[in-house]
C-alpha cells in the first residue's frame, strides 16, 4: 500500500504543532475526522486554543476558509445566504453565505438560536444548501469545525441531539501540562506563529488520502466488533438514547481513516478503540441521576466489548 496517508498525517501534525503545543493526539483525531469526511465539534473552556487550532488547520491547506462568529442575533440567511433584490436590473441576485467554502469555522456555535444552528443541518449532512427552493453545492471538500464552551451557559442554546449527531467527533483540547505551558510562553514570546504558518498540503492530496482510506479493508470480524460496540449502548438500562446507525458508520469510517493515516490498508481493533471516545460520547444520553458521565460510560463500553482475534488483513 502507498503511504500517502502516513506522509499526509506527518506533514499536517508537524505544521499544526508549530501553533498548538503538546496536543498531538487531538491533532491526529482532527485530521482523522477530516480524512473520514466528518465534521468536528471542539468543546472546551475559553482560552485553550480551539479557534487557533481551527485557523491553523485551515492555513495548513491551500483551500478556502470562512469563519462565522455565532451570536444570538445571527439569522439562518447569515449562514447560508439569500436572494437580494437588485433595483438596477429588477432581478434577485444570489448572495452566497459563508458556508460556501471548503473549511468552515463555526465559532461559539451554541451562542446562536436553534433556528440559526439548524441552518447548518442540511449542508453538514447532505453537502448541499437549499435557498428559496434552489439547491446549491458548497465547496468540495467541505469540513466544519465548530467550537463551544461548556461554561458561560448564560445566553447560550445547547445543540440538539440531531445537530450533535452530525459531528463525527467531539474533541477537547484540554489544559497543557507544566512543561507544555512553558513551551507555549516561549513559542509566543515575540510573535504569534499562526501569522507565519503556511500551507503544507493541497486539496488534491486530501482527496487522494480519502480514497486511500475508503479502500481500507474491513474484515467480517471487525464489522461485527464495531456493531457489537455501538449496539451495546442501546441495550443498557442506564441509557435513554444509544448510538444511532449513523454513529456506527462514523465509528467505522473514522477507524478506517486512522488505519490509513498510520500506513495500513486494513483495520484492526486498536483503530476502533482509538477513535471510539471521540466518536461515540456525544451520541448518547444517560438516564437522570446516573453517577457516571458519558465519557466514563463509553470507556466501559470499549473495555467490555470482546475484541476479535484473527488475521485482519484477509
Amino acid at each position: 500500500m502507498a503511504n500517502k496517508g502516513s506522509k499526509f498525517h506527518e506533514k499536517l501534525v508537524e505544521n499544526l504543532s508549530k501553533v498548538i503545543v503538546g496536543k498531538e493526539e487531538v491533532l491526529s483525531l482532527l485530521i482523522t475526522s477530516m480524512v473520514a469526511g466528518g465534521h468536528v465539534l471542539l468543546e472546551d473552556v475559553p482560552g485553550t486554543g480551539k479557534t487557533k487550532l481551527a485557523k491553523a488547520l485551515a492555513k495548513s491547506f491551500d483551500l478556502q476558509f470562512s469563519r462565522i462568529q455565532f451570536t444570538p442575533d445571527l439569522l439562518p440567511t447569515d449562514v447560508t445566504g439569500l436572494n437580494v433584490y437588485d433595483p438596477k436590473t429588477g432581478e434577485f441576485v444570489m448572495k452566497k453565505g459563508p458556508v460556501f467554502t471548503n473549511i468552515l469555522l463555526a465559532d461559539e456555535i451554541n451562542r446562536a438560536t436553534p433556528r440559526t444552528q439548524a441552518g447548518l443541518l442540511e449542508v453538514m449532512e447532505e453537502r448541499q444548501v437549499t435557498i428559496d427552493g434552489q439547491t446549491f453545492l458548497p465547496g468540495d471538500p467541505f469540513f466544519v469545525i465548530a467550537t463551544q464552551n461548556p461554561v458561560e451557559t448564560a445566553g447560550t442554546f445547547p445543540l440538539p441531539e440531531a445537530q450533535l449527531d452530525r459531528f463525527m467527533m467531539k474533541l477537547s483540547v484540554g489544559f497543557p501540562a507544566h512543561e507544555e505551558e512553558i513551551n507555549i510562553l516561549l513559542k509566543y514570546m515575540d510573535s504569534d506563529p499562526l501569522d507565519t504558518l503556511t500551507s503544507v498540503v493541497t486539496g488534491e492530496e486530501l482527496e487522494a488520502v480519502r480514497k486511500e482510506a475508503a479502500a481500507v479493508h474491513v474484515s467480517s470480524a471487525m464489522l461485527d466488533y464495531v456493531v457489537r460496540m455501538t449496539s451495546s449502548t442501546r441495550k443498557n438500562n442506564d441509557v435513554l438514547m444509544g448510538v444511532s446507525p449513523r454513529g456506527t458508520l462514523a465509528l467505522m469510517h473514522a477507524a478506517k481513516a486512522r488505519a490509513c493515516l498510520l500506513g495500513r490498508n486494513f483495520m484492526i481493533p486498536d483503530d476502533v478503540k482509538a477513535v471510539a471516545q471521540a466518536v461515540l460520547t456525544h451520541r448518547i444520553i444517560l438516564g437522570y441521576g446516573k453517577s457516571q458521565d458519558c465519557d466514563k460510560f463509553i470507556q466501559s463500553v470499549v473495555k467490555d466489548t470482546v475484541v476479535p482475534t484473527e488475521d485482519f488483513e484477509k
